[in-house]
């Protein structure tokens, strides 16, 4: 209790002395502060830039841990699909994967009012969109019942939406997808080739000009059946966006990490038994984890070191402060220690002064970096509209600042308490 009321005592005092001399170190606590609102800032946006790195990541590698599973008859020839789809259900089923899709890139013909388009297609299973964090700028997600629905659904980006005339998601627009016709001007459906509901719109990047679109694996299934019906199976193959024939399907499951090794042999050794001897399956993962480097480290270290070695200059000006301010108090230690005041006693009392200081300086550098990293104009330049889970304001970013401030604080303030200790009482009564 007695150790506690000096510690509360010392604290007050500093706090009083700062008061009186707040002139003085007015301006040196300035830079302190810029300096601590400044190495805060760069780790708070080094966790966000973090994020939209691995979230940019996550949308073509998946999130950890996203196993990718390819299987190739040794003869060369096509492995049966039906065969290879009835295999992966059955492994996913087995092991209650909840998140696994496949994937098939196709292009389709589209027509639009100023002309027909190939488009390039991904047909994917529910599950694919929280796996690799598809964003939504109109519309909603596929939902599980949507592969039970008759008619196609589709999901387009931001650039095959203008082509459309940006049409109301609400009014159900429709497109032909493999027709040849043009919109009906008094019904607006076109004509040609197999409908599909547009219910939903990816945003599309600075960079992304060409027109694509999403649907359920399902559906053009359902839709190639029907085109090889009607025209001959021949018309019924999806076209390779590559050139290279018909396209391969892709299996994925984004699975716990701490249990993709044990699936990750579980599910190779069940498919192999499922598609039988000549079948080689191959499992591996490409998310952003598997490599564990951070790509902006470098980057992030220098402009950390920049903010300290800012931090460190205005603790140099905070010294000099504090030893012009120790000089003109000689008198005032003296009297003190002639009424019985020890030399830790003041050495305690003259650190915590810019202890004090630099901790109030640091709380309102912190306060500065979270207004202006939370602020709507930073959060839009930095996550470009590519960030769907924006990190909180870390707190390991504000405690850095502050312990950053303290320390500051205390190699400040050494030097001058060091100096008050030495002064003799006989000498600074004189004084």
């Amino acid at each position: 209790m007695r150790a506690l009321t000096a510690l509360v005592g010392a604290l007050l005092e500093a706090w009083q002395e700062v008061r009186v001399h707040r002139t003085r170190v007015l301006l040196s606590l300035v830079g302190v502060a810029v300096a601590v609102c400044s190495l805060t800032t760069v780790v708070a946006l080094g966790a966000i830039v973090q994020q939209a790195n691995q979230e940019l990541s996550e949308r073509t590698s998946g999130r950890p841990a996203t196993l990718f599973v390819s299987a190739f008859p040794s003869d060369g020839e096509p492995l049966d699909p039906e065969r290879m789809d009835a295999a992966w259900a059955e492994v996913v089923e087995r092991y209650d994967v909840t998140y696994a899709s496949r994937l098939q890139s196709t292009t389709n013909g589209v027509p639009f009012a100023d002309g027909n388009a190939d488009v390039g297609t991904q047909a994917v299973d529910q599950p694919y969109g929280e796996m690799h964090r598809v964003q939504m700028l109109e519309g909603e997600w596929f939902t599980a019942l949507d592969a039970q629905q008759l008619s196609p659904q589709v999901i387009v980006n931001e650039v095959f939406w203008d082509r459309m005339g940006r049409p109301p998601l609400s009014s159900h627009p429709v497109v032909a997808l493999g027709g040849q016709g043009v919109p009906n001007s008094a019904s607006g459906i076109p004509s040609g080739g197999v409908r599909a509901v547009v219910v939903g719109v990816t945003p599309s990047s600075t960079w992304d000009t060409a027109p694509s679109m999403f649907m359920l694996v399902d559906h053009m299934t359902a839709m190639q059946d029907a085109a090889a019906g009607e025209r001959g199976a021949s018309a019924a193959a999806p076209v390779d966006p590559y050139g290279g024939g018909a396209p391969q399907t892709q299996y994925e499951m984004w699975v716990p990490p701490e249990l993709s090794d044990q699936l990750t042999t579980l599910v190779k050794r069940d498919l192999a038994g499922a598609l039988g001897d000549g079948v080689e399956v191959s499992i591996n993962r490409q998310d952003w984890a598997t490599y564990g480097d951070d790509p902006f480290a470098v980057t992030r270290t220098v402009v950390v070191g920049i903010a300290v070695l800012v931090l460190l200059l205005g603790a140099l000006g905070l010294v000099n402060i504090a030893l012009v301010t120790v000089k003109q108090r000689v008198r005032e230690i003296g009297i003190r220690r002639s009424f019985g005041a020890t030399a830790s006693r003041v050495f305690f009392a003259v650190m915590m002064e810019s202890v004090v200081a630099t901790v109030v300086a640091g709380g309102v550098g912190v306060i500065v970096s979270i207004l202006v990293v939370q602020s709507p104009a930073v959060r839009d330049l930095v996550g470009q509209g590519m960030i769907s889970d924006f990190p909180p304001f870390p707190a390991d970013a504000a405690l850095t600042g502050l312990t950053a401030a303290t320390a500051v604080g205390a190699l400040a303030g050494l030097l001058p308490a060091l100096v008050a200790v030495r002064v003799k009482v006989i000498d600074a009564i004189r004084y």
